[in-house]
């Protein structure tokens, strides 16, 4: 029969035969690479064998299931080889064959958690759990493309954030990805404008920037505990992010939050904890809150209330720990403070029926020790920030008190404690300073004074405020930027 069209350059090829010499093995070495066993009859004593159970292949090595004597014959016949790497022509490959939908893109099992793309692939994100990350490469070539899809439609209630040390649309902030059943095919295009979104189901709407905030959020302060030789209460726990300053107990600034336009993030502030009454242990003070659906709640945890001699308790952990009680024979100790948000509360000091109680301890500093002379220890020392505008300080932890020496004095918000020979009475911590009260003693002045409430504060672009907000917090600018104050509970809508 005659041929339609080109002749083949190739019409008939000999497969290829390799004989081998044997002795007491079991492996091998091929005349040429294989990838798997169906490629190659392999032939003991003219009896073929089994691929898989007889033997198994690995490029050119031919390992047996068992071995082979010196007197056997055998021989491979191979059925297919490994094909070698070709380059193509230069110029022969265009960037219509690249492309998506053109064998450009590899697509991915299903992502449920953050992860590091990879130029050319393409993956379904599953976010119905959690919100989560993806990292774009910082090294990139022009033109590599990653592509993205909402594989459940829960991006509307749980965002994807792109994140990159390079630039995404030619800035430095994240990008959300925010629409349910959004698809989004992200080119890099150069180091000057970085990653850009340039094809998706809901074009023009699978970028948006979301709104950098810098917070301080401090707790309510410890109550002083009341009467009889009793600690004064701890500042409320202190978080930071705004500029170089610090939190609490030492740690470092923390990370602003990126709020996602159409989002309501929920402010809950802390009230100061209750002072004891006569021979009365004090109250902590509450948390305060920062949380919404897609960033990680921001918790500054309430003060430690002061320790009672009476009631044979110490001074309670919190933000900041409370101040320890004094006494015949008693030593208190104060309580703990939380790592990276405050500090502990102050040692009663052992003066029979005239000792000095521990102070609470502050946002930067720990509660003062009962002192020689049955002093009072001060108040640890709070943390000043200018995230208003304005340097103000908070967090300082409340005073303790003595029967006839002299009082512990509470600092940055923090209230002073009771002197009972004089019948000074203890004082509350300032309200929304998270101030720790001071602490009671004798009858006359039995009562220890309430911590102080808390306080949140919001700091971002003012090109950025939506101006959406419920709980009246106080607004006020400082140069480019918005600041909200809540002093009370609210929320705020990006």
């Amino acid at each position: 029969m005659g041929y339609i069209g080109n002749t083949p350059a190739e019409k008939y090829q000999t497969l290829q035969k390799q004989s081998f010499t044997t002795s007491a093995t079991t492996s091998y070495t091929l005349s040429y690479s294989v990838t798997n066993p169906q490629d190659i009859a392999v032939f003991i004593n003219n009896v073929r064998q089994n691929p898989n159970s007889s033997y198994t292949v690995s490029g050119t090595t031919l390992t047996l299931s068992s071995a082979t004597a010196s007197t056997d014959v055998m021989y491979a016949v191979f059925l297919g080889k490994s094909v070698g790497t070709i380059a193509p022509a230069l110029g022969s490959v265009t960037s219509s064959m690249l492309a998506p939908g053109a064998g450009g893109t590899s697509w991915q099992s299903v992502q449920t958690s953050s992860f590091t793309a990879v130029a050319s692939k393409g993956y379904p994100c599953n976010t119905t759990s959690a919100a989560f990350t993806v990292t774009l490469p910082s090294s990139a070539s022009v033109g590599d493309t990653i592509q993205l899809v909402d594989y459940a439609g829960t991006f509307a209630t749980n965002n994807i954030t792109l994140t990159s040390s390079a630039k995404i649309e030619g800035g430095t902030l994240n990008k959300a990805l925010t629409t349910n059943r959004e698809g989004v095919t992200i080119t890099y295009a150069d180091a000057t404008q970085g990653w850009i979104a340039t094809s998706g189901v809901n074009s023009g709407n699978q970028a948006i920037d979301p709104v950098l905030a810098d917070f301080l959020v401090i707790a309510g302060g410890g109550g002083g505990s009341g009467s009889y030789y009793t600690g004064a209460g701890g500042a409320g726990g202190y978080r930071n992010s705004y500029s170089t300053e610090t939190s609490g107990g030492g740690g470092s600034s923390e990370e602003g939050l990126l709020l996602t336009a159409g989002i309501t993030y929920t402010i809950t502030v802390g009230a100061g904890g209750a002072g004891g009454g006569a021979n009365a242990v004090g109250a902590n003070g509450s948390n305060s809150l920062i949380s919404g659906s897609n960033i990680t709640t921001i918790t500054s945890i309430g003060g430690g209330t002061g320790g009672n001699n009476d009631a044979g308790v110490g001074g309670t952990n919190g933000g900041s720990g409370g101040g320890g009680q004094a006494g015949s024979g008693t030593v208190g100790t104060g309580g703990s403070g939380t790592i990276n948000q405050g500090f502990n509360g102050g040692t009663g000091r052992d003066g029979g029926s005239t000792g000095g109680t521990g102070g609470g301890g502050g946002a930067g500093g720990a509660g003062g020790n009962g002192v020689t002379g049955n002093n009072g220890g001060n108040g640890g020392i709070g943390l000043a920030s200018s995230i208003t505008g304005s340097s103000v300080s908070r967090g300082g932890g409340g005073g303790g008190s003595t029967h006839n020496a002299t009082a512990g004095v509470g600092t940055s918000g923090g209230g002073n404690g009771a002197k009972n020979s004089t019948s000074t009475q203890a004082t509350a911590g300032t309200a929304n300073t998270g101030g720790g009260g001071g602490s009671g003693n004798h009858a006359a002045t039995a009562n220890g004074g309430a911590g102080g409430s808390g306080v949140v504060i919001l700091r971002m672009l003012t090109g950025a405020y939506s101006g959406t907000t419920s709980g009246s917090p106080t607004v006020s600018t400082s140069g480019a930027d918005t600041i909200l104050v809540y002093n009370a509970s609210g929320s705020y809508t990006a």
